[in-house]
């Protein structure tokens, strides 16, 4: 048996049970990690850190 990725898993999920709405959450939840991890090093992080 392969091992499914989490992705695959996580559609097959919603696919299945109908949890449409955790699609926008979940979008969100990468973006704004991607958007940390970029700023980390840069001159945007000390205004980034002050919305928490």
């Amino acid at each position: 048996m392969a091992k499914s990725s989490i992705l695959r898993e996580l559609w097959d999920f919603a696919r299945v049970r109908k949890k449409w709405w955790l699609g926008p959450i979940i979008l969100f939840l990468v973006l704004f990690g991607a958007l940390i991890v970029i700023a980390k090093g840069s001159a945007v992080a000390p205004f980034i850190y002050t919305l928490f």
